[in-house]
């Protein structure tokens, strides 16, 4: 029976969540901050299975893996995985069905706690702190400034304009036919709606030509009083500027789900910058999703097994 390592099972979920009985499956509860040490637990497994992108697998990670057959991926993207590395070594990579809802409703969670202050608030509630402290932020009648405006771009604008929210959005290749069906306003571009929007969220798929896409410029047209919020991929905004503009009053607050090193450093300054809430990437950590990724991992690894491996990536 070929053993599968199951990477990254942060909640210790994902045995109890399929029937493994394929194969020899071990969980891996706490990540591997080094290669070498990812190596020696998992060279003898011929089936690695992996939550999105928390664990990478480069071209130099493949070479240092030469039992493994079968690499799974929650999703069917991963830009974690260096695929033509995965075909030169022989190794199929396959994914699973995913939900857009879930960070759908995880933006909105940080776009509500930032508007109203609601850690500052609850904290002062526990601590017999301050009683009323601060004034929230209206959304309604407020801009909501969408980069992207794919499933969950969509949902976003849908629930924006239930609040009552102005939506505008912009992508490069969005259309104003597009923006019309959706009953929102179009973008003519990226800098329009970063100076007209009090919330920015962004919903772009990472690729070359939105990494780095929200800059020290970009952030600089952004209205002082106005939140960015990044539920997407953290590349697509650069750290450094956000960082710096967050800490010298350039933008009001950040609202973040993901960053460039995960998990975040202990003595990273966007776990202690006071406007700036932020979440270990639960975007997709739902019990929904999760028995989605696992039950169709299970699925995955049967139809390798048999022969004719389904959800193929490579």
């Amino acid at each position: 029976m070929l053993r599968c390592a199951v990477l990254d099972d942060y909640q210790g979920v994902a045995l109890d969540l399929a029937d493994w009985s394929a194969v020899r499956a071990t969980s891996f509860t706490e990540h591997f901050t080094t290669q070498d040490d990812l190596v020696q637990a998992i060279h003898d497994h011929e089936i690695v299975a992996v939550m999105r992108e928390r664990t990478p697998f480069p071209a130099d990670l493949f070479a240092r893996l030469p039992n493994l057959r079968l690499l799974v991926t929650s999703g069917m993207r991963n830009a974690a995985i260096d695929l033509g590395a995965a075909r030169e070594h022989g190794v199929t990579v396959c994914g699973t069905a995913s939900s857009s809802t879930p960070p759908t409703e995880l933006a909105w969670a940080l776009i509500l706690g930032l508007a109203r202050h609601l850690v500052t608030e609850s904290t002062a509630m526990r601590q017999n702190g301050p009683w009323q402290q601060t004034i929230g932020l209206d959304l309604c009648g407020n801009t909501l400034g969408l980069l992207g405006l794919g499933k969950i771009g969509s949902q976003m604008a849908e629930i924006g304009r239930a609040f009552g929210m102005d939506v505008v959005a912009w992508s490069r290749n969005l259309t104003k036919d597009r923006t019309d069906l959706l009953g929102i306003r179009h973008a003519p571009t990226l800098e329009a709606l970063l100076a007209e929007s009090d919330i920015v969220s962004v919903h772009l798929v990472l690729g070359e030509r939105s990494r780095g896409l929200i800059g020290e410029r970009e952030l600089s047209l952004m209205r002082h009083t106005a939140h960015l919020i990044n539920t997407s991929r953290a590349a697509i905004v650069d750290q450094a500027a956000l960082i710096e503009a967050l800490r010298t009053g350039v933008i009001a607050g950040a609202g973040l789900d993901v960053f460039d090193s995960e998990p975040l450093p202990p003595d990273h300054p966007l776990r202690t910058l006071p406007n700036v809430l932020a979440t270990p990437h639960l975007g997709y950590v739902t019990h929904a999703n999760y028995r989605t990724y696992y039950q169709e991992a299970v699925e995955d690894i049967q139809a390798f097994l048999a022969g004719t491996p389904i959800r193929a990536l490579t």
